[in-house]
């Protein structure tokens, strides 16, 4: 699929999933994030430890997110929520015996005792975030297009088959197989920047 503008996580949502009460926010920003957290993880253990990595991310993101700001001089929210999962990971991965504890430190002593910016875990973190926001848009959006209009913009867009190809075989003019993948392709912008002013 060609590389679609993701727009960053707005603020305005990630001032609204500071209040723990506000769950069209948290379910909003868990359909993004829990995804990508949760392959980072399986990428370096197995299914259940993936898990429950991902589960203690966003514990520790539900508990310490009231204190985040945003700042020139602080980490923007992507290169914290990754320096989040590193540790996660990390301490999952250096365990001894399951479910043994990692120490009495808090996730804040944790985080400022980390470098602000990792690049390959912010840059992971980037396009696995962009791409669950792919996934999670194309699931919403779905409905919304006649079966005809989808598989030529799949085929097209996702798949990568030649426009004239697919014209030929939906018996459609080459122009249509452009303005259907055109159609789908502003809705799926739209519904990523609206997933992210939520």
């Amino acid at each position: 699929m060609p590389t679609m503008d993701v727009p960053e996580t707005s603020e305005t949502l990630l001032s609204r999933i500071k209040d723990p009460a506000d769950a069209a926010a948290w379910t909003a920003f868990l359909a993004i994030y829990q995804p990508v957290v949760y392959r980072m993880a399986r990428r370096r253990m197995q299914d259940a430890d993936a898990l429950d990595v991902s589960q203690k991310v966003f514990a520790a993101v539900a508990q310490a997110i009231a204190r985040w700001e945003p700042g020139v001089d602080r980490p923007p929210f992507r290169a914290w929520l990754s320096v989040i999962a590193r540790n996660a990971i990390l301490n999952a991965l250096s365990r001894q015996r399951p479910d043994r504890g990692a120490g009495s430190s808090s996730i804040l002593e944790i985080l400022h005792q980390q470098p602000v910016d990792d690049p390959q875990t912010t840059a992971e973190l980037l396009l696995e975030s962009r791409r669950q926001t792919l996934r999670w848009a194309t699931d919403q959006i779905r409905g919304e297009f006649s079966q005809d209009t989808w598989s030529m913009f799949w085929e097209t867009a996702v798949v990568g088959r030649p426009v004239p190809e697919v014209a030929a075989a939906m018996k459609r003019s080459v122009g249509a197989v452009y303005m259907a993948r055109f159609k789908v392709m502003e809705r799926l912008r739209q519904r990523c920047r609206g997933a992210m002013t939520q």
